[in-house]
């Protein structure tokens, strides 16, 4: 049974927490607190401010877990001392000075910005990002997405948490968005035990079971 009982979960870009939702039934059933962190992304340092308030009002130690854009957001707030470890779904895990843009291995579909912000291509969501949810939910995810701020794609991390907290990696092998290549270098270079799953970039949304079972071992 898991030791830590906090877990945070942190969303990554184009998208909002109610992604989580599967994954907070599961670890709910299993009697855990999950809090689910929801970024402006303006600015990676604005995100890492909000995480780390959440983590302020914990009364013990938690998993910090992020998806995509979301990795990034938790290396950098997960120096914090209520941050017991790490885990990363299909996630950016930068090293010291590096961005989300700076680990971008393949040009992505985002339309061009708009007033400081990105969008991805409508027609192109499903493919790249949700490959392997329904249809209808697909296109409901490209219609509600929430725009990410150029600031936050080019954010530099300061201090990466992975350096001083266990970490642990699900890569998802079927993922366009982050090729398991550079998933799979990233997970290595941190230093995590590494899962894979076969998955599209939304495995917390396509396997919330297979997620919320990486975060009960980062918890015991």
């Amino acid at each position: 049974m898991p030791t830590i009982r906090n877990i945070v979960l942190v969303h990554g870009a184009f998208v909002d927490g109610s992604g989580w939702r599967g994954v907070h039934e599961e670890l709910t059933w299993d009697g855990l607190r999950v809090h689910v962190a929801q970024n402006r992304a303006l600015s990676l340092e604005g995100d890492a401010v909000a995480t780390r308030r959440v983590l302020d009002g914990l009364d013990g130690p938690a998993v910090l877990v992020g998806h995509s854009y979301g990795g990034a957001v938790i290396t950098e707030a997960g120096t914090h001392p209520n941050v017991a470890s790490l885990v990363y779904v299909a996630a950016f895990a930068p090293d010291r000075g590096e961005s989300v843009d700076t680990l971008l291995a393949t040009p992505l579909p985002i339309l061009p910005p708009a007033e400081g912000s990105l969008l991805l291509d409508r027609e192109k969501f499903a493919g790249w990002f949700a490959a392997d949810l329904p249809d209808r939910l697909a296109a409901f995810m490209a219609d509600s997405q929430v725009r990410w701020s150029v600031d936050a794609l080019r954010g530099p991390v300061t201090e990466p948490a992975w350096r001083h907290r266990p970490s642990w990696y699900l890569l998802t092998t079927q993922d366009r968005m982050i090729p398991p290549p550079t998933q799979r270098m990233m997970a290595e270079r941190a230093g995590s035990t590494l899962v894979e799953v076969i998955s599209s970039h939304a495995a917390h949304i396509s396997q919330p079971v297979a997620v919320a079972d990486l975060i009960r071992q980062a918890a015991a």
